[in-house]
């Protein structure tokens, strides 16, 4: 009897695989980052086909199940930039047909001109924005946030809060906080930031490292006064409660990026995949996702279709002034691996 239920459970497995390489489609996404239950069946009505989403909390993650036989689990991926000279170099990532976007035309110049993918080989934009503290303005004084010296000065007292469980934003954050270049492999200055962080970390009132939107999750719940967070997270509750919540850049900086739609090197529905992105970079259907989630867009012909509100945000869209303070996370090399040893420093201590 047992190796007769074995071999129905064998039978449908490999029945429900074949079923699902013929037709639907397997997105590999953040938590949060689209109208979970709308857009699939939107997207589902207009192309037949059925979408099914996994979630991650960090590109770490994300790439840690792709090489542990993820290619071949998933058709399509948003990974960070930072982490994309990896995914590429490693070949992990499969070609786009540009003759199966052609809404492609619709990306905005500098998102096609990105140094980690010119020309978009492997990769076309999906959100992007940055990252920045976010408040209970019941706890914390608008005045005291300007400086990431609320966090990181002993002197101050923020109460709980929560610095962000991702390598190069949370060190980057600290390099510039004590002056130095967000994206420093200089040994002596990332144990410098190593050196904040933990003695960040021991105060009483932090509450260790949250990644994803656990940390936006805990300042609505009360559990924290403050958290370091992805600014869509933010501004989702912040302009539902500006009374309330606050987000804000520091004026020491802090990190800008884009996210992207890319497809696994083994991915079992590409032309799905394909259709996913084409879909997403129609003006309309652009403005949609970013109007639910808050970021920004690449998209720049579904500008028009964005509300009043959100383009006036300049949690959203970051003003002249802002920019100048934020930085790209840039591939480093060999040297990322002097950032991982600052980095395993950092959690283990």
């Amino acid at each position: 009897m047992k190796k007769m239920m074995l071999g129905i459970l064998a039978f449908m497995v490999l029945l429900s695989g074949t079923a699902w390489s013929n037709g639907d489609l397997k997105i590999f996404t953040w938590s949060e980052y689209m109208d979970e239950e709308n857009m699939p069946m939107d997207f589902e009505k207009a192309t037949g086909i059925k979408v099914h989403l996994d979630m991650y909390e960090s590109n770490e993650e994300m790439m840690a199940k792709l090489q542990a036989g993820g290619l071949g689990q998933y058709d399509l991926i948003i990974p960070s930039d930072y982490i994309m000279p990896s995914l590429i170099n490693l070949g992990l990532l499969t070609p786009l047909d540009h003759s199966k976007i052609p809404n492609l035309k619709n990306l905005g110049h500098k998102f096609k001109t990105a140094s980690f993918d010119p020309g978009n080989e492997y990769t076309v934009g999906w959100q992007w924005g940055t990252v920045g503290l976010m408040y209970d303005k019941t706890k914390v004084k608008e005045s005291d946030v300007q400086s990431w010296s609320i966090l990181f000065d002993p002197k101050k007292n923020i109460g709980a809060f929560y610095l962000i469980d991702s390598v190069r934003e949370m060190l980057g954050i600290a390099l510039v906080y004590l002056g130095y270049d967000f994206n420093s492999a200089n040994p002596q200055e990332l144990k410098a930031a190593s050196d904040l962080l933990i003695e960040t970390k021991k105060r009483k009132n932090c509450l260790g490292f949250k990644g994803g939107v656990g940390g936006k999750n805990d300042v609505i719940s009360g559990v924290a006064a403050a958290a370091i967070v992805y600014n869509g997270d933010a501004i989702q509750t912040v302009s539902k409660e500006p009374e309330k919540y606050g987000f804000i850049v520091p004026k020491e900086g802090s990190e800008i990026w884009i996210d992207s739609m890319c497809i696994p090197a083994k991915a079992p529905n590409a032309d799905a995949a394909h259709k996913w992105i084409n879909w997403i970079m129609d003006p309309e259907v652009g403005a949609s996702l970013s109007n639910y989630n808050q970021y920004a867009t690449p998209n720049d012909a579904a500008i028009p279709y964005i509300t009043k509100e959100d383009l006036e945000n300049p949690g959203i869209w970051p003003t002249p002034e802002i920019m100048k303070t934020l930085h790209f996370v840039k591939d480093l090399g060999k040297d990322n691996k002097i950032i991982d040893q600052a980095w395993t420093r950092t959690k283990s201590q």
